[in-house]
């Protein structure tokens, strides 16, 4: 793109974060299509969005809660269990916090770690089905590698 004798500020609508031209739209607008890039299967097109709504607002859970959704979706575990665990920082009361984090642990191989926050996601929740699956299936990998 050829720019104008002004630079790029002649260039309306590329504002540009980390390089990139930043998709239009705000904050909120970033987090819903985020939302809905994720729920129509897309989760590594809305770890692009969410990461710039988690950018422009830190310190919003709800945010963070999406992104890290979206990261371990698109297989990014790691990725995944920091935003997790920021969550769980946050507000250790977390359950889904403690479930996701649990489950992108038990994706990188630490299943030692995974159990102990599935079994608080557990504790937290026993009626909730899928913890209890997670928390059996990395109870039983951790049990068959020792």
């Amino acid at each position: 793109m050829v720019q104008g004798s002004d630079g790029p500020a002649d260039s309306p609508g590329e504002d540009r974060v980390r390089g990139e031209a930043a998709p239009s739209g705000g904050v909120y607008e970033w987090y819903t299509r985020g939302l809905d890039l994720l729920t129509a299967g897309s989760p590594a097109a809305a770890v692009q969005l969410l990461e710039r709504a988690a950018e422009a607002e830190p310190s919003s859970r709800s945010i963070r809660e999406a992104l890290a959704r979206a990261q371990y979706g698109a297989r990014l575990y790691s990725q995944a269990a920091d935003s997790f665990r920021w969550i769980v920082e946050d507000n250790p009361s977390e359950d889904y916090a403690l479930f996701g984090l649990g489950l992108a642990l038990s994706r990188l191989g630490d299943f030692e770690s995974a159990v102990e926050h599935l079994a608080l996601a557990v504790a937290m929740r026993p009626e909730n089905k899928h913890y209890a699956n997670a928390l059996r299936h990395a109870r039983a990998t951790l049990d068959a590698r020792r």
